[in-house]
């Protein structure tokens, strides 16, 4: 089982880590895991203890406001490299003679980023769907507005909430059609917190369900991504309805010089809660190899 922890970063926050093999410093090589939008780090619980728990030093953090790392203060808002300064003290903080990052949707592109912005301080890279959204042309003044709309309408309006932990869990299931019963139980017990009225709701701020000021483009993410050195694993899920177009897909993954690629059978886009058993083993053989593994286009199907 992990250690729970908190930790004070120097961008003034306060984050809460899951680490595992902490107490044993003959591992030097640490794995921080980067969970995605509204997830949280006890959504890498399966998949650490199906094998990556017992290879190596792995750090699972909560994301700023998300899960129980601190929100940002009043007036601020999360921007999204403010997670690449975070996701820096944590490195300074917790990593080891190695350092590998495993990014899973959102925590993919910022691990991707950061991992082009610092190319010798990563030994590996594994984006889980982490290549980014469809990109949107919706740039400029119109963009803007919507933006400040939606930050004024979710602090006017109270957060959803359940009147049971086992309603929150429906809820998961709603959203991720391939979640299990009783792994979306226990998400919903580490992901909500009892309220006003006894009513649970779900731990990350609400100003993340906000529009963000700035569109997802693949040219300017292609500029971080082309510098990254070391070698790098793609992973889909082969039941995602997150996958891109083929052509957009080709287009994103020719920006990075060192790519295999891997395809998880039985997996959605939340591999790491659907087929964590497969995902472990794929991430141990990726990282623990001495090379990037097979060319991406032969991709390696895990069954």
């Amino acid at each position: 089982m992990p250690t729970s922890t908190r930790l004070a970063l120097g961008t003034g926050l306060q984050y809460h880590l899951l680490e595992w093999g902490a107490e044993d410093p003959a591992r030097d090589h640490t794995v921080i895991l980067l969970h995605g939008f509204l997830d949280l780090a006890y959504g890498w619980v399966p998949t650490v203890e199906a094998g990556l728990g017992a290879r190596f030093h792995v750090v699972a953090p909560d994301l700023r406001g998300h899960g129980d790392s601190d929100r940002i203060g009043a007036g601020g808002y999360y921007h999204f490299f403010d997670y690449l300064a975070d996701l820096d003290e944590l490195i300074r903080a917790r990593g080891r003679k190695r350092v590998s990052l495993v990014g899973h949707s959102m925590g993919g592109s910022i691990a991707a980023y950061f991992t082009g912005t610092f190319p010798s301080r990563i030994h590996k890279l594994a984006l889980l769907e982490g290549l980014g959204p469809p990109e949107s042309g919706d740039l400029g003044p119109e963009r803007t507005a919507t933006w400040i709309e939606s930050w004024r309408r979710v602090r006017e309006r109270p957060q959803r909430s359940y009147a049971t932990v086992e309603e929150a869990a429906s809820r998961l299931r709603e959203n991720d059609r391939l979640l299990d019963a009783a792994l979306a139980l226990e998400l919903a017990q580490a992901g909500t917190v009892r309220g006003r009225g006894g009513r649970f709701r779900f731990k990350h701020d609400p100003l993340h369900a906000t529009l963000g000021p700035y569109a997802f483009q693949v040219e300017a993410a292609c500029r971080f991504w082309k510098k990254i050195t070391c070698p790098v694993l793609l992973v889909e899920g082969d039941r995602s309805d997150f996958r891109l177009a083929p052509e957009d897909d080709a287009r994103r993954r020719a920006c990075f010089p060192h790519a295999a690629r891997a395809v998880v059978e039985g997996a959605g886009h939340m591999m790491q809660r659907h087929q964590p058993a497969r995902l472990a083993r794929l991430l141990v053989d990726f990282l623990s190899s001495e090379s990037a593994g097979p060319a991406y286009d032969a991709p390696v199907e895990v069954k």
